[in-house]
């Protein structure tokens, strides 16, 4: 009996319920992708009211600078829509790897709120839409800043 007990004790501390996981490191050293663009890109109302309700399959485009000289150009590849929320995810012609996914949502009060982003998997920078000083604008992030692995 007491050997057995000795057995059962051995194997209880040799035994382990559950294997370590893996951690996986930020990659810093991807590429940019939006490293000729502007770190702040005001965006019009309008514009993502359009977008937000714009078909699957339609291209569509958004201006990235003042000029309008760079415009992130894509295909709304989803659609989807209820009462008080709409979203599309569009993906980018040319902005290798990018989609933008955007939504918007109408509060109680009527008020209609938008958020969004532009990310690519493949690269180290990414935007945000946030709300500032009554405007929307789209804001250059690090892709770690949005995304944790």
């Amino acid at each position: 009996m007491p050997g057995m007990c000795l057995v059962v004790l051995l194997a209880c501390f040799s035994a382990s319920a559950q294997k370590a996981v893996p951690v996986n490191e930020p990659d810093q050293n991807k590429p940019r992708l939006f490293s000729n663009l502007p770190d702040k890109i005001p965006v019009d109302i309008s514009t993502l009211q359009t977008l937000v309700n714009t078909e699957t399959g339609k291209n569509v485009s958004l201006r990235m600078t003042a000029n309008g000289l760079s415009q992130f150009t894509g295909q709304v590849v989803s659609k989807a829509d209820d009462n008080s929320f709409h979203s599309v995810v569009i993906r980018s012609g040319n902005f290798n790897g990018a989609t933008l996914t955007l939504s918007s949502f109408t509060e109680p009060n009527g008020a209609v709120k938008f958020t969004g982003r532009i990310i690519s998997l493949q690269h180290g920078d990414a935007y945000q839409l946030q709300y500032q000083n009554d405007q929307y604008i789209l804001i250059k992030k690090n892709f770690y800043d949005l995304i944790n692995e």
